[in-house]
């Protein structure tokens, strides 16, 4: 990957926060509210979609998750959700109840629990797609991959700040 020219260079100071201007905070200016009301808006743009089929966000990208890779554990799968386990079971035991997956002990671990997806909820999400309506409605049309890398690189650099202090 290529280093950006705006990448921070060990020893240089951090650029001041724009957050912080002349006019003191302003709310436009912070970069944590606009992901974070990007989120509720992607929310509200995938609810209408979803409700059609009677699930949540959170049961939507579990199945997906599931799809690429079927008879994961649930610690494995919430790692992947960034999820922990006591959130994603009752999202996990309410998907098993409508039938879309199935929850079984580890044979070789009796302590870990494995998911996998059924025919029927394989079924589900060959039928349905909402990614493809919601790129259109982003209005970044070819830029949305970059975008995507870089909200993804945004996430994962405050994760890796947040478990690392001090290194960036």
């Amino acid at each position: 990957m290529r280093a950006s020219k705006t990448a921070k260079q060990p020893g240089t100071p951090a650029p001041a926060s724009p957050q912080a201007g002349k006019d003191g905070r302003k709310l436009s200016n912070f970069l944590c509210f606009a992901v974070y009301s990007a989120n509720l808006a992607f929310g509200r743009a995938y609810k209408p979609i979803l409700d059609e089929l009677g699930l949540t966000y959170t049961q939507y990208i579990a199945m997906v998750a599931l799809s690429e890779e079927d008879d994961q554990t649930v610690s494995m799968l919430g790692e992947k959700l960034f999820l922990e386990s006591n959130t994603l079971t009752p999202i996990l035991k309410k998907l098993e109840s409508v039938g879309y997956l199935t929850r079984h002990r580890d044979p070789t671990d009796e302590r870990q629990v494995r998911v996998s997806l059924t025919s029927a909820g394989r079924n589900l999400l060959l039928d349905v797609d909402p990614g493809s309506t919601l790129i259109a409605a982003t209005g970044l049309g070819d830029d949305f991959p970059v975008v995507q890398q870089s909200v993804t690189r945004l996430r994962d650099n405050l994760l890796r700040a947040h478990t690392e202090p001090g290194k960036s």
